[in-house]
């Protein structure tokens, strides 16, 4: 599959210039714009590049850490199901942790309970301890 890296950069210029940001909150699922991305880093899809991510860590109003999910039955240390509810076998994409800036956030879509809050953190401090 060939990546749209042109298209992904006018729309990443487009979101950079952006001059505010959503307000949310740890537990939260967003739509985000991930973009095209190198290697097996998770990309986006669509139009907006998009795909949703649950907000693990909040630092500010500016940036988080952000885990992407996934509706592919995925299996392993590196993937946690998250449920909301709809039927969807959404996971939890572990490995694929790191730090967004709000201005990739667009839509939201849900909010998890603390219980599965609880289990999101205590995956990846077990993934980072190489457990």
């Amino acid at each position: 599959m060939t990546k749209d890296f042109r298209t992904w950069l006018g729309k990443k210029e487009q979101i950079d210039e952006k001059e505010t940001r959503v307000f949310f909150h740890e537990r939260e699922i967003w739509f985000a714009h991930l973009g095209a991305n190198v290697g097996f880093e998770q990309d986006g899809k669509g139009e907006n590049f998009g795909r949703p991510l649950l907000i693990f860590r909040k630092f500010n109003n500016e940036v988080f850490w952000g885990v992407p999910l996934t509706t592919r039955e995925k299996g392993g240390k590196f993937y946690l199901p998250i449920e909301l509810g709809d039927g969807l076998p959404r996971k939890a994409i572990l490995s694929q942790l790191r730090l967004f800036d709000a201005k990739r956030l667009y839509q939201k879509l849900a909010t998890v309970d603390v219980e599965t809050h609880k289990r999101l953190e205590a995956a990846i401090i077990k993934l980072a301890q190489g457990k």
